[in-house]
């Protein structure tokens, strides 16, 4: 499985699909097993939800704690198996299963490798009306998979207290002093005169340099070497603008909880200074990330930021569509492409695809490998297992395409070609969307007189094709310059959810400023001009579809 895809599916499966030893970090944020309300979060006000997150839902709970436990577990242990020796887990839990899930599945899988115990304190309220203080906090396990881990310290900002200690000044800003001998003698060269001053003399029991003779005359050289009074050693000045901070303690309350403009409607959405604080702890640009609970997004969206690859599954159809309209949100010239991979594709979108795109995204689906020409390929534009490949974005494919391709994959490999002829085999395929009349004639016409099998596979025979919804949008106008903004649309699979883009631009592709919205409904007031509006309609398959209208608005006198 390549990095950078965005996949629809049961995680359980999906992470058997990937490689042993591929991944350089996982985070991990499970349903709690908290029996909350939330945990069903998709029901709309006829009580019809997301069918993957009821699913689920009913998978963790229906035997109790012991139940959620072994269904976690088999997750954890295909976690573990696809970890790089050096890789690393974050599993992010509450108070109701953290000890089950320390004790019973990660002490036992990763042989009581805990580097850390997180605390993240996600809230501030104080409010309670039961007989016991609030617990306002999430455990985030770290755990190693072997003792040679990635780890990059992480500093917070100094406190004002910190940063009074910093009380002396000159031109180069403020500073305090670090003393540069400490307590213990030394044999070494840390142990010697320097600057006629012996280690070995100072202090009660010896003292010793905290570095090499080399190290000191540069910070003399430098000017940072304070040389008080006689009777006092000589001191390091140490500038505040030098600080990286303090390290980070297992404690984490400088973190809010998600608010203000990064809500995106997601309950269970996780703030970005959380994630980014874990990926730039365990990993390094182009590292890969999983997240097998994909959830709101943040995961994948700070990892694309901070130039790691990525892998993203949940099996909730809303999920992987709100992280991917997230990651369009998002994007600019530095993003990275990447695959979404849905259980039902939208023909219309993969029929008017870019060819050569589509031939290499075909050709993965169908476990071939694409030979990246755009020209001079002889017909042939790919092979699976040796055996050539030929892509036609099209429908209705004619017989000329049967005759020309049999030429080319003659002189492909004439070796294969014979000795798949004499074993009966196939020794071509040809992928479209549909084959004329003509073409079927003819391949049955080669296998039955001469003996050549040369299978046609439909786009629809190797990923399932569905149809987008139809959307329709209106604008209706209230007064004062606010309107009311309704979008209709219609799936044989129901709608799941809308998503909203106030400043459409065509180029830069659909933004959205209202990603999760499940009525279809928005009330906004607007500024004097001309508005490009969109709004997207998602389907339980995942399929969406656009609508999108032009609006000028006057100025109310």
């Amino acid at each position: 499985m390549t990095a950078n895809r965005l996949i629809l599916g049961d995680n359980l499966e999906k992470l058997k699909e990937i490689e042993s030893d591929s991944i350089d970090l996982i985070y991990a944020d499970p349903p709690f097993f908290s029996n909350s309300d939330y945990e069903v979060i998709w029901r709309n006000k006829d009580g019809v939800g997301d069918d993957g997150e009821v699913r689920s839902f009913q998978d963790r709970f229906a035997g109790g704690m012991e139940h959620y436990i072994e269904w976690l577990k088999e997750r954890v242990e295909e976690m573990h198996r696809v970890l790089k020796p050096a890789g690393s887990l974050f599993l992010h839990c509450d108070w109701h299963a953290d000890a089950y899930i320390q004790i019973g599945i990660l002490d036992k899988l990763f042989r009581n490798n805990q580097i850390n115990k997180f605390i993240w304190k996600r809230s501030d309220n104080r409010s309670s009306i039961s007989k016991a203080a609030r617990k306002n906090y999430d455990v985030i396990f770290f755990y190693t998979k072997s003792k040679n881990y990635t780890f990059n310290q992480i500093f917070t900002e100094l406190s004002d207290s910190s940063k009074n200690i910093y009380k002396n000044q000159d031109e180069k800003g403020f500073y305090r002093f670090v003393p540069l001998l400490v307590s213990g003698k030394r044999n070494g060269v840390t142990g010697k005169p320097w600057r006629n001053i012996d280690p070995n003399k100072q202090g009660k029991d010896g003292m010793h340099w905290v570095t090499t003779h080399d190290k000191l005359n540069e910070y003399d050289m430098q000017g940072l070497i304070y040389f008080p009074p006689k009777g006092v050693t000589p001191q390091l000045k140490y500038y505040l603008e030098q600080s990286p901070g303090v390290p980070i303690s297992e404690v984490w309350d400088d973190i809010k909880n998600v608010s203000g403009k990064e809500i995106i409607g997601y309950p269970t959405q996780k703030p970005e200074a959380l994630l980014q604080r874990i990926i730039e702890m365990a990993s390094n640009e182009d590292d890969i990330v999983l997240d097998p609970f994909v959830g709101g997004g943040t995961t994948v969206a700070v990892a694309d930021k901070l130039k790691r690859r990525w892998i993203g599954i949940d099996q909730s159809v809303m999920a992987i569509k709100v992280t991917d309209f997230r990651l369009k949100k998002q994007k600019d010239m530095f993003s990275q492409e990447y695959d979404l991979v849905l259980r039902h594709y939208d023909y219309e979108k993969l029929r008017n695809m870019d060819a050569f795109e589509f031939e290499k995204w075909i050709i993965g689906q169908f476990g071939g490998i694409h030979n990246n020409k755009k020209g001079g390929d002889n017909g042939i534009d790919g092979k699976k297992d040796g055996i050539p490949i030929q892509v036609k974005r099209s429908d209705n494919i004619g017989v000329n395409v049967i005759k020309n391709f049999w030429a080319s994959v003659q002189q492909f490999d004439k070796k294969l070609f014979e000795k798949n002829i004499k074993e009966k085999k196939a020794v071509g395929y040809i992928i479209a969307f549909s084959f004329g009349k003509g073409a079927i004639e003819e391949v049955s016409r080669l296998r039955n007189k001469e003996n050549i099998i040369i299978e046609l596979k439909k786009v629809s025979d190797i990923v399932d094709l569905g149809k987008r919804p139809q959307v329709s949008l209106e604008a209706n106008d209230l007064s004062n310059q606010e309107y009311m903004f309704i979008a209709n649309a219609q799936s044989k699979n129901d709608i799941e959810f809308f998503s909203w883009d106030f400043a459409h631009n065509e180029k830069e592709g659909f933004k959205p400023d209202i990603l999760l919205d499940k009525e279809g409904k928005q009330k906004r007031k607007l500024k004097a001009g001309t508005h490009h509006i969109a709004v997207e309609a998602v389907d339980k398959q995942g399929l969406d579809g656009m609508d999108a209208i032009k609006l000028k608005v006057k100025e109310v006198n």
